[in-house]
């Protein structure tokens, strides 16, 4: 047991998905689908009553604490930005290049899932069994006839608007998940956490108890995340074992084009958006750059924690790039919870990705709903591995792709997690020079053009 113990988590959940995928392929080869590409029945029991609700245990898990760590998370993260009030330019400037940074990492994951469509890489057939594994018949119709009703009439403008401000926000939270609220959803939630976040932020001197409440309600979620965590070896086995006995190679070759995806885009974003800004904010070429904070990328990598690479990033923008103290401290402090663009850029993708895979085509407007959710979840997506599945799930609901389809992904999650947080981190130390360049120096304040160049390799 205890050397079980010390095996660490992302490679207890790769060894699920080899497991699963290994298994799942050997099984559709032992029980072969029919001609018509139906799998074998005996399979596909064995499948939905053994192997998917093991998988499904983990999900619910997730599932179960979706509304209230949105809540708590988003407004501990406005408030915990408080300080932009207090600090006048500074905050200002902050705020300003994580939204530019935020948004520009979703416009290139929207571009790219809609450009490359690595979820249309999936066969027809093969879409028509992930919907009846994954959709309720019963659920689906009801949905279907909702949803030709609503299309008859289709909100104006003006009542989109006004739904994302909730009359009842209790009702919203409660109709969030299963699309049954009558107003704006899980966006008017985030409204309203984000309007609580601010009003905290006013009045700091007597919400201490709320804030109290709140950091308890977050930190009980993130237990139960923990827990749905050390499940997700077996529950990823188990759903991979599903997909790919009753689906074959054809969802493991989409899922390569979407992991595909996810990484050109994080590296469009990490050497060519961060490198432009570096150059004309920071006034650093990206071999200055990137060359002083390697450390703190490797760090990002390894630990794929947000918070875990916070005293290191801080140490390394001091030290390597001469930004002031107190700009670093504000700066990164803020950012390893409310410039999570990284993330932004991967819920967005993922979730296009889902709706390609599911056959649920989005419109321009459900694509903006998703850029604001997922800019918005940022700043409330916890900065610790697995962090983001709730709020991705989230997304997928609403906008009609089944929550459980984040099954498809989790297998490979944890790769794009350790690659989507050092994007996080690196640009959290990139707001942090270009802020310090942009404020006014004081007369011994170091240069960050010139700071320890002899001691830092380029």
């Amino acid at each position: 047991m205890e050397s079980k113990s010390k095996f660490p988590l992302h490679w207890q959940i790769l060894a699920g998905l080899v497991f699963g995928v290994t298994a799942g392929l050997i099984a559709r080869g032992v029980f072969p689908a029919d001609a018509e590409g139906n799998p074998n029945p005996m399979l596909a029991s064995f499948a939905k009553n053994f192997a998917e609700p093991i998988g499904q245990v983990f999900l619910r898990l997730i599932f179960m604490v979706v509304v209230p760590l949105v809540f708590s998370a988003l407004t501990l993260g406005v408030a915990g930005i408080g300080d932009v009030r207090k600090l006048g330019r500074l905050g200002l400037k902050t705020a300003l290049m994580t939204l530019v940074l935020s948004s520009a990492s979703v416009f290139i994951g929207l571009t790219l899932a809609n450009t490359i469509r690595p979820g249309d890489r999936l066969p027809d057939e093969q879409r028509t069994q992930l919907r009846k594994q994954y959709e309720d018949p019963a659920k689906t119709d009801a949905e279907s006839k909702k949803r030709v009703e609503q299309a008859g009439k289709a909100k104006s403008l003006r009542d989109s608007l006004l739904d994302l401000i909730p009359k009842n926000p209790l009702q919203e939270m409660v109709g969030a998940i299963d699309g049954s609220s009558p107003g704006g959803g899980m966006l008017a939630v985030m409204v309203f956490s984000l309007m609580v976040g601010v009003a905290i932020t006013l009045a700091p001197e007597r919400t201490g108890p709320l804030i109290a409440v709140l950091e308890g309600v977050y930190d009980v979620c993130m237990v139960i995340i923990g827990f749905a965590m050390k499940l997700a070896p077996y529950g990823v086995a188990g759903l991979v074992f599903s997909l790919s006995a009753l689906l074959g190679l054809e969802i493991l070759k989409t899922l390569a084009w979407y992991v595909g995806t996810v990484l050109l885009g994080l590296g469009l974003h990490m050497f060519g958006v961060y490198s432009i800004v570096a150059m004309i904010f920071a006034k650093l070429s990206p071999r200055q750059f990137f060359g002083r904070i390697t450390e703190v990328i490797l760090t990002a990598f390894a630990t794929s924690s947000s918070n875990a690479t916070l005293p290191t990033a801080l140490r390394v923008t001091e030290t390597n790039l001469g930004v002031r103290r107190e700009v670093s401290s504000f700066v990164l402090t803020v950012g390893s919870t409310a410039n999570q663009n990284g993330t932004a850029l991967y819920e967005g993708l993922t979730v296009l990705f889902l709706a390609q895979v599911f056959g649920v085509e989005l419109t321009i407007a459900q694509q903006v709903q998703v850029v604001l959710m997922s800019v918005l979840a940022g700043i409330g997506t916890a900065g610790v591995p697995g962090g983001s599945l709730p709020l991705v799930v989230l997304v997928l609901q609403s906008v009609g792709v089944p929550g459980e389809g984040i099954g498809i992904i989790l297998g490979v999650d944890r790769l794009l997690d350790m690659c989507r947080t050092t994007l996080n981190v690196t640009g959290d130390v990139l707001v942090a020079a270009c802020v310090n360049r942009m404020e006014p120096a004081s007369p011994d304040a170091v240069d960050v053009g010139t700071a320890n160049v002899e001691s830092v390799t380029p």
